[in-house]
């Protein structure tokens, strides 16, 4: 086999998934994160459509199941958390809408995936590539802690802002587009009995205020949540200064009515916050020579998406069949990569940009009075209409097996 020495930036989902069918097919991955240990914080993530098959083949649904947030759809409350629009997941059919069947927080998916390949891949975590020089037999790389070490084949599956993309393709304002919103997260305590639903409560824009969205997402542990807030802006503010993002969401939702000032109290102490724009990633190519990019880094559709994690699993699962396929051939791998992964992709993104801001950020009284509408409608309308748009996207891959393949 060629090039069996493959290193994979990112330790979230994409990359240890990747890592599980690279070992499987007998290449030799190694990963490596910038973090000292796995992330903690950040959305739930949802598996979807084709996604799923992929997480039956890996081996992983028993334990996902286990670790689904107990969601069972959402509500959209007044200031005074009376629900005024419900969304259940039976309206979606498959799809599960906006809350899907396999719907967990995304640190307990790459827990999981971790889990499963720690005994079979290498991980080095507290470490991060400073650089990448190609030749002809393969990549040479610079740590900013360990020695150099040589690879066969490079992979960034390190996110949005990511690293490889910006060492091998570029600055990362060739890639990254802007829709204009940005999302906060942190795990809270709470004393409102969610039963089983997110509850969002949003507040329309005008005169000069932006349109914002304040939630709680059930949580596995009694009387916990997660907090969540999405607004739109245009800011500028620097990306390692987590007190200057925090102080951000204080002043948007700050005088704010419902759980937001029970939730804003407790941000100071919360050491999972996250916060980021929303944006797209948007590449004409997602290989360069032999380093490869995947998931978030060469193709987030937008956190608010709900189909971010569907692509990076079917990606993982798909480039390193490819790869097996290829005999390690990357030319011939990437190739087919992208083949096989370019009309979800850009399905995913023109799904996203439909979307929008208009749900949890609505310019308007009159926009917010729109969506309420819109939403108390889908119960009365048939489900193959309402799921339509997301099982139609999640299931746009007919995924190869490419486990037979490797008997045939």
């Amino acid at each position: 086999m060629k090039n069996p020495s493959i290193l994979i930036s990112g330790a979230g989902i994409a990359g240890p998934a990747l890592a599980y069918w690279l070992h499987r097919y007998g290449f030799h991955p190694t990963v490596v994160e910038r973090t000292p240990t796995l992330r903690s914080g950040g959305h739930v993530v949802d598996i979807r459509g084709t996604a799923r098959r992929v997480a039956e083949l890996t081996g992983i649904v028993p334990e996902v199941r286990k670790a689904h947030t107990g969601a069972r759809g959402m509500a959209f409350v007044d200031r005074t958390g009376k629900r005024i629009a419900n969304l259940s997941t039976d309206v979606f059919g498959d799809s599960g809408g906006p809350v899907a069947e396999m719907a967990i927080p995304r640190s307990d998916l790459a827990r999981i995936l971790y889990e499963a390949t720690r005994d079979d891949v290498e991980y080095v975590f507290g470490d991060s590539i400073t650089a990448a020089e190609e030749d002809g037999d393969g990549v040479r790389v610079a740590f900013e802690n360990g020695e150099p070490r040589n690879f066969d084949l490079l992979v960034g599956a390190d996110g949005v802002h990511s690293n490889v993309r910006r060492l091998v393709f570029g600055p990362e304002e060739r890639y990254v587009r802007d829709l204009g919103g940005y999302v906060a997260l942190f795990t809270t305590t709470t004393a409102v009995d969610l039963a089983g639903s997110q509850l969002m409560y949003t507040m329309p824009g005008g005169n000069g205020r932006p349109g914002k969205t304040a939630g709680l997402y059930p949580q596995h542990t009694p009387g916990t949540a997660l907090a969540g807030f999405m607004f739109r802006s245009d800011l500028r503010y620097d990306e390692r200064d987590i007190d200057e993002q925090k102080r951000i969401v204080l002043r948007t939702f700050e005088g704010e009515e419902w759980e937001i000032p029970r939730m804003l109290s407790q941000i100071w102490d919360a050491p999972d916050f996250y916060f980021d724009r929303v944006v797209q990633v948007q590449a004409d190519t997602w290989s360069h020579r032999r380093t490869v990019l995947l998931g978030d880094a060469g193709y987030c559709a937008s956190p608010m998406s709900g189909i971010g994690t569907s692509l990076a699993l079917v990606g993982a699962y798909i480039l390193a069949g490819e790869l097996m396929e290829a005999d390690g051939d990357h030319r011939c791998a990437y190739t087919a990569y992208e083949r096989e992964m370019r009309e979800f992709v850009d399905r995913a993104h023109a799904f996203a940009r439909r979307q929008g801001n208009d749900g949890l950020a609505p310019e308007s009284l009159a926009r917010l009075w729109l969506r309420n509408q819109s939403v108390r409608m889908l119960p009365y309308l048939p489900k193959r209409l309402v799921s339509r748009g997301m099982d139609t996207l999640s299931n746009t891959v007919e995924l190869k097996d490419y486990a037979a393949l490797t008997h045939g």
